[in-house]
């Protein structure tokens, strides 16, 4: 009988550790309220607008060697994207979203709700062309409701708008 808690132990202990080591190879964590106040900007430049953004929504991940991928809400009202464009999104790494690719740069992020889910589009932001959509589904799993969040690839390598959300890939 010891034998077998020793070697169950053992298992335990070495699945722990395979999973602390996993966590730390990806080596993406939640990015801090500073990083997040240090690159996404008050005022958020959307074609030929500067729209404010809502930085206590801001969420974001980090690498931690100065590469992240982020996103806030924009305040639209009041301005040409009111209803086209809900976020302000950057990415300083490849991302791939459903079947189309977002390469380093800063984006604008619009939704529209399906009977089953989200529409979420993205768009260049500078120029506001449509680049790809991908459809965010209830996600059952997720039980805090939240503006906007970029889970870390170790975590559940999910982007959420409410109690929807999309999967994601970084790329090399």
């Amino acid at each position: 009988m010891r034998r077998l808690t020793v070697i169950a132990v053992l298992i335990l202990t070495g699945s722990l550790l395979c999973a602390a080591q996993g966590t730390k190879i990806s080596g993406w964590r939640a990015a801090t309220e500073g990083e997040l106040k240090n690159l996404l900007p008050a005022r958020a430049p959307v074609q030929q607008e500067r729209i404010e953004t809502e930085m206590r929504t801001a969420s974001g991940i980090s690498n931690g060697h100065g590469k992240f991928v982020a996103g806030v809400v924009l305040i639209t009202a009041g301005y040409s994207a009111d209803g086209k464009y809900s976020h302000y999104f950057v990415t300083q790494v490849p991302l791939k979203i459903a079947n189309f690719q977002l390469t380093p740069g800063a984006y604008v992020i619009g939704w529209e709700r399906m009977e089953d889910g989200l529409n979420v589009k993205f768009y260049e932001a500078t120029s506001g062309k449509l680049l790809g959509s991908v459809v965010a589904t209830l996600n059952p799993a997720i039980i805090r409701v939240e503006s906007f969040r970029v889970w870390p690839p170790g975590d559940r390598q999910l982007m959420q708008i409410g109690r929807f959300s999309f999967g994601y890939q970084i790329g090399d």
